[in-house]
């Protein structure tokens, strides 16, 4: 693994703060598919789709992480840091701010 994507699985894991069976959990509830961006068509939300994807991720050994998945990776990053800027003000519990970021890995309440 190249100096560059040893740099994308630290930020990654850096910015993912569940664990695949709690954000696997999580991917089940209404609140989680309630939230989110979803294409004209699309039966499922782009965080949610991400987070399945995410669950796989964590489940895979490092070495054996394919160039798709480092490039979803830094998506992955990109993504939980622009929204973390964006935090609104007072509890988020149980915000939709928070349920998007949680689709995508990230529980900004932990």
């Amino acid at each position: 693994m190249n100096t560059e994507d040893r740099e994308t699985l630290n930020a990654f894991k850096d910015v993912v703060n569940m664990t695949p069976a709690t954000l696997d959990r999580w991917l089940k509830t209404e609140d989680s598919r309630a939230v989110g961006y979803k294409a004209e068509g699309a039966d499922e939300s782009v965080g949610h789709k991400s987070g399945a994807r995410i669950v796989e991720m964590l489940n895979t050994r490092q070495d054996e992480h394919t160039d798709a998945d480092l490039a979803h990776m830094r998506k992955v990053v990109g993504y939980v840091r622009r929204h973390l800027a964006q935090r609104p003000e007072g509890d988020i519990r149980e915000t939709r701010w928070r349920y998007s970021l949680m689709n995508w890995g990230h529980d900004p309440a932990k």
